[in-house]
């Protein structure tokens, strides 16, 4: 599929970005897709459950697949998160082929099924709170700092999520650091979209 056809199939699925374009293209209707998605939402659900509760215990697979409902397993677990996970978000930025998305791709991409599934699970849980923030960015950025408006959704989602949202490093959910960039007005660089994000969970 060359980036014209992934415009416009994004524009048929109301995505207004390419890891917008990921998700709802998973978390939409067709079954073979539901089905995949469903398994990725139980692991994102369970990395979350374990992260929020207990923050200052490191994780493991094991862990991960326990804490998993209905029933998680080792086989599911890599399928969703493993180096040959099957679409994973990283790989979609990446097939997009855009400066941006491959930028954000390669601070995004890693070989640790638990950092990449954290990093993913930060996307679904930052979902409900994405519209606010791309409204309070949408009157552009200011390369130096972050608006307030932004920080106020950002602190929102974290005091919802704190385990969560300090994992990885403290980086940002990659959908937020597309969203800023993208609507920046040419501001920001996601690398510097990324900074201001992660300075503000930090702080």
């Amino acid at each position: 599929m060359d980036v014209t056809d992934m415009l416009s199939t994004r524009t048929e699925r109301g995505s207004d970005t390419v890891i917008a374009d990921w998700y709802l293209s998973l978390a939409g209707n067709r079954s073979s897709r539901r089905n995949h998605w469903t398994t990725k939402v139980m692991y994102y659900e369970a990395v979350t459950e374990l992260l929020d509760s207990h923050p200052d215990h490191p994780i493991t697979w094991k862990g991960i697949v326990g804490a998993a409902r209905p029933r998680g397993c080792r086989s599911t677990f890599y399928e969703v998160a493993g180096s040959q996970a099957r679409r994973g978000m990283v790989d979609h930025l990446i097939a997009d082929g855009s400066i941006t998305s491959y930028t954000i791709a390669l601070h995004y991409r890693t070989t640790d099924p638990i950092v990449r599934l954290i990093d993913e699970a930060k996307v679904w849980s930052f979902w409900s709170y994405r519209q606010r923030f791309r409204q309070a960015a949408a009157g552009g950025g200011d390369p130096d700092r972050l608006p307030e408006p932004l920080r106020a959704v950002l602190a929102d989602w974290a005091r919802a999520h704190p385990g969560l949202a300090a994992a990885n490093c403290g980086r940002p959910p990659a959908c937020a650091v597309e969203d800023l960039t993208e609507l920046s007005a040419g501001l920001l660089a996601p690398i510097r979209a990324e900074a201001l994000l992660t300075e503000a969970l930090r702080t």
